[in-house]
C-alpha cells in the first residue's frame, strides 16, 4: 500500500551545505540537564516496525493536499552536531519514496560535539518535517550544547534567515522564573517574513514545560492513533505520556480566552506521540549502547517537526495567494472551526481529554485536507471522507484523572530534555539493554531490524 505522490527508487542524494554561526551567549537559566526514565511495551506496526510517510500522510489527510511545501523553509533546531544527517536522509527518502529537499543546509558552531542519542533527535526531525513537506527547503541548526543558553542562541540564530518560516523545536525542560524575559526569542525579527514557533510538549505527562509553555510558541502533545490496513485514520486517543497543563509564568493569552481560564493552558494541539504507533526512523550514529540503524520512535518530540511541515504547507498556500506567512500560528488554530481538527475524547495523562479543548490533546490532531486551506484562508482543494468515529478497538482502554482550572501543575526537576521516546529494534527475540544519554535518546537496533517485543526503555 502506498499514496506516495513519489514512486519508490526515484530519490537522490541529498547535497547538505555547511555553514557556520556565531554563536551569541544567552543569559544563563541555571538550569541543570534532566533525565527522565520511561518503560513501555513495544509495539510494531509498518515497515521496520514503525509508521511510514504514506501511512502516516494518508491517515492525517496529508496525501489529499496539492501543496508539497515549494518555496519555504523549515528550521529545526537541535543540540550536538549529527555528522551523517545527509547519508541518513538520503536513506529514508530512497527507502520510502521520497524525493531530496531542493535545499538543506546545516549550521553548526565549529567543535560542536557529537552525541548519539541528538542524533537519533536530528534524525527523527529532519526526515519527519521533509516527509510531510518534501519540497521545503530544511535548515538545521545545531546547538553546541543541550544548555538553555545554548539551544537559545540556535533559535535566535533560525529565525533570522532569510526564508525560513517556521522553527521546530523538539525539545523542553521545566519552567523557570525568568523565561518571560527570553520570550522575545519566540517572535519573528524585524524586517523578517512572519515566523511560527513549534515546541513539543513533552513526554511526562501532566504538567506545563518550557518552551511549549510560551504564548508564542504552538505546543504540540500527544496522542496513540491507530491506522487501518488500508492506511486509513480509524481512531485516536489521548497518550498518557503527553505534556499538558497550566504554566506557573504566563497567563492565558488572548486566543484561549475560551478555552482557559487564568494560566497558560498547554498543549495549543496534537499528534500521535505513542511509541506503540511510533515513526520508522533512520539514524546511522551509534547510540549510548553503540548501536545504530532503524528505530521506531514516539513522544511529542514526533510531533513538532510535522507540524511544521503542516505549516509550511499552509504558508506555502497563503504565498500562492498573495498572503504572508502565518507567523505566530496559535491566533488563527484557536479561531478554526472544529471540522479542522479530529477531537480526541478519550485517554489522559493525568488530566483527562474530552470534547473540545483539554489538557491532554489541545484542540486535537490535524484533519491537513481541511485545515491547512482554512489556515491559508482558501477553499479546500477536495470534499474529504468524514473521519472514523474517534474511538479506540474494542478491548483497549484511556485514562485520566487530573482537573485544573488555571492552578500550578508542573514537573519537580528542571532542565532541558529531548521528549523522544526510543523503541530498540533486535534480530533476536529477546535482549535487554540500558544506558544513560543526556539530553538524547537511548536504544539499540540491528541491521536485521526486527522489533524488540520486550520492555522499552527510555532515558530523555
Amino acid at each position: 500500500m502506498s499514496h506516495s505522490l513519489f514512486p519508490r527508487g526515484t530519490a537522490r542524494s541529498v547535497r547538505l551545505r555547511l555553514e557556520c554561526f556565531e554563536d551569541r551567549a544567552q543569559p544563563s537559566t541555571g538550569s541543570a540537564i534532566h533525565l527522565n526514565m520511561i518503560a513501555h511495551p513495544a509495539g510494531a506496526v509498518g515497515p521496520s516496525g514503525g509508521l511510514d510517510p504514506a501511512e502516516v500522510r494518508h491517515a492525517y489527510g496529508f496525501d489529499r493536499l496539492p501543496d508539497d511545501g515549494a518555496g519555504q523553509t523549515i528550521a529545526i533546531v537541535v543540540a550536538y552536531d549529527d555528522p551523517n544527517i545527509g547519508k541518513d536522509l538520503a536513506t529514508f527518502d530512497q527507502t520510502f519514496g521520497l524525493p531530496a529537499p531542493p535545499k538543506f543546509t546545516k549550521a553548526f558552531v565549529p567543535g560542536t560535539p557529537v552525541d548519539g542519542g541528538w542524533s537519533g533527535e536530528t534524525a527523527l526531525d529532519i526526515e519527519w518535517a521533509h516527509a510531510i513537506a518534501p519540497k521545503a527547503n530544511l535548515l538545521l541548526v545545531e546547538a553546541k550544547s543541550a544548555s538553555t543558553q545554548d539551544l537559545l542562541s540556535a533559535v535566535d540564530y533560525a529565525r533570522k534567515q532569510p526564508g525560513v518560516s517556521v522553527v521546530s523545536m523538539s525539545w523542553g525542560g521545566s519552567e523557570f522564573a525568568n523565561e518571560a524575559a527570553k520570550d522575545g526569542i519566540f517572535t519573528t525579527p524585524a524586517g523578517h517574513t512572519p515566523v511560527a514557533f513549534i515546541a513539543a510538549a513533552g513526554d511526562s505527562g501532566a504538567g506545563a514545560e518550557w518552551p511549549a509553555a510560551s504564548p508564542n510558541v504552538l505546543a504540540v502533545g500527544g496522542t496513540r492513533v491507530w491506522v487501518s490496513s488500508d492506511g486509513s485514520y480509524a481512531a485516536e486517543t489521548g497518550w498518557s505520556g503527553s505534556g499538558g497543563g497550566f504554566s506557573r509564568v504566563f497567563s492565558a493569552p488572548a486566543y484561549q480566552a475560551t478555552s482557559v481560564s487564568g494560566a497558560r493552558g498547554i498543549p495549543d494541539v496534537a499528534y500521535d506521540a505513542d511509541p506503540q504507533s511510533g515513526f520508522s526512523v533512520y539514524s546511522s550514529v551509534p547510540d549510548s549502547s553503540g548501536q545504530a540503524g532503524w528505530m521506531v520512535v514516539g513522544g511529542t518530540s514526533a510531533g513538532a517537526p510535522q507540524w511544521a511541515g503542516l505549516i509550511a504547507l499552509a504558508d506555502q498556500e497563503r504565498a500562492a495567494h498573495g498572503q504572508a506567512a502565518l507567523g505566530r500560528v496559535a491566533d488563527q488554530i484557536y479561531q478554526l472551526s472544529g471540522r479542522d481538527f479530529h477531537d480526541i475524547t478519550v485517554g489522559g495523562n493525568g488530566y483527562t481529554a474530552g470534547p473540545g479543548y483539554d489538557l491532554v490533546t489541545g484542540r486535537g490532531t490535524p484533519i491537513a485536507d481541511l485545515l491547512v486551506p482554512d489556515l491559508a484562508g482558501v477553499a479546500p482543494p477536495v470534499t474529504p471522507t468524514p473521519p472514523a468515529p474517534n474511538s479506540p478497538p474494542s478491548g483497549t482502554t484511556g485514562g485520566g484523572t487530573g482537573t485544573g482550572t488555571g492552578t500550578t501543575n508542573q514537573p519537580p526537576t528542571s532542565g532541558i530534555s529531548a521528549p523522544v521516546w526510543y523503541i530498540p529494534g533486535f534480530g533476536f527475540g529477546f535482549g535487554f539493554g540500558f544506558g544513560f544519554n543526556f539530553g538524547g535518546l537511548f536504544g539499540w537496533t540491528t541491521g536485521w531490524g526486527q522489533p524488540y517485543r520486550g520492555p522499552l526503555f527510555n532515558w530523555c
